[in-house]
């Protein structure tokens, strides 16, 4: 079964990097198109940075010039480089991804788990 692993979650101060990571949880497949959401309690879940998804484009404002969204070379893992958080991009971080089965030849749209993301002042 097709499913994708988030990680690099965790607490940081105001002002610092973080790298998330999305990989596959198991082989025989291969990402088509990578979106990264986030939730606050409370709120609704919102995308902030996609890679090959043409199909998500309401990116806030706030996160633009510092969220990017990423493939390494091999195309195993996706990432999501943050960079001079905020207390306010505290939020669960969840990977969404098209991953196609390689050996059964089709497309399925996962989410990960979601990983927690705690940026203090």
């Amino acid at each position: 079964q097709a499913q994708v692993v988030e990680s690099g979650g965790g607490s940081v101060q105001a002002g610092d990097s973080l790298r998330l990571s999305c990989t596959p949880s198991g082989s025989g497949f291969s990402f088509h198109g990578v979106g990264w959401y986030r939730r606050v309690p409370g709120k609704p879940r919102e995308p902030v940075a996609a890679i090959d998804r043409g199909d998500i484009t309401n990116i806030p404002d706030s996160v633009k010039g510092r969220f990017t969204a990423s493939m390494d070379n091999a195309g195993n893992t996706v990432y999501l480089q943050m960079n001079g958080l905020k207390p306010e991009d505290t939020a669960t971080y969840y990977c969404n991804a098209n991953l196609i089965d390689l050996g059964a030849r089709s497309l399925t749209n996962v989410w990960g788990q979601g990983t927690e993301v705690t940026v203090s002042s």
